[in-house]
């Protein structure tokens, strides 16, 4: 029950219907008794001014979660980011303050590593191939390079985000090796799909047949797609007997770090 008295949350992008957010969060709100709820928010483009100024002026809005195609966009119309925000040129939470300003972070990478270290993946000295250079995919390749990975490798179809994501790794973590060739899968503690290929009733692999049959039982196979849960690759992985990670596990480890980026939520819930 929304009353006067709730403070909300939102999430904003464009289409809005395929988000979990709304769910995962009212549901939290509701079993810990919270008077808080958290609203989906189409938003045409062209709005994207105003919008950013009725924020500032939304008195009982505690803050924003972001999704695409809007994570670059807001990025560059608030008051200040976070470092890795900052590197990355991108947000997917944005904190009001009491005074109007808009802070904003992006805690898809924290997500991410959040959900891999209950299955057991701890980051350090491993190494990581990571599919898709986009906005999901550079916040993992950048959370990695936090957490000590000793090597990634890179693959995009596009040599600009390729390239732009080579460059920001090497400035950012000079002591990592990245890659942007490879012939097979074996080398690898961790496979992560951060493309849309998969998403839908599209029965695509990101791989070759002849890369996947080259995955060994130890990696660590990680899908961002949340629709459907287990994607083409993610089933591929599982006859091979790798342990996987689905893009709703992700989605549901951000929960704490955008709830608590926002003061909504503590960060582990």
């Amino acid at each position: 029950m929304i009353r006067g008295s709730t403070e909300l949350v939102a999430i904003v992008g464009a289409p809005i219907a395929q988000v979990k957010s709304p769910e995962n969060f009212n549901t939290w709100f509701a079993n810990h008794h919270r008077d808080v709820a958290m609203l989906p928010i189409d938003l045409h483009e062209a709005a994207l001014d105003s919008f950013v100024g009725a924020l500032r002026g939304w008195q009982n809005l505690r803050g924003c979660v972001v999704t695409v195609p809007y994570k670059q966009a807001l990025a560059k119309r608030l008051d200040a980011l976070s470092e890795r925000a900052a590197a990355l040129g991108s947000v997917n939470v944005v904190r009001r303050e009491r005074d109007g300003r808009l802070l904003g972070d992006n805690v898809d990478g924290a997500g991410f590593l959040g959900a891999a270290r209950k299955h057991g993946f701890l980051p350090a000295g491993k190494r990581a191939l990571v599919i898709g250079c986009g906005g999901v995919g550079s916040a993992i390749a950048y959370a990695l390079g936090e957490a000590g990975i000793a090597s990634i490798t890179l693959s995009d179809p596009s040599s600009e985000r390729l390239g732009a994501l080579c460059e920001l790794l090497g400035t950012a973590f000079p002591g990592l090796t990245v890659h942007t060739a490879f012939n097979g899968l074996e080398g690898f503690d961790l496979l992560a799909n951060a493309s849309p290929v998969g998403m839908g009733s599209r029965a695509e692999l990101p791989l070759s047949a002849a890369l996947l049959a080259t995955l060994l039982p130890e990696t660590l196979v990680a899908d961002v797609v949340t629709a459907p849960e287990i994607t083409p690759l993610l089933n591929r992985a599982r006859q091979v007997g790798c342990k996987i990670q689905t893009g709703p596990e992700m989605a549901f480890a951000q929960l704490g770090h955008l709830g608590a980026f926002m003061g909504v939520t503590p960060l582990e819930i």
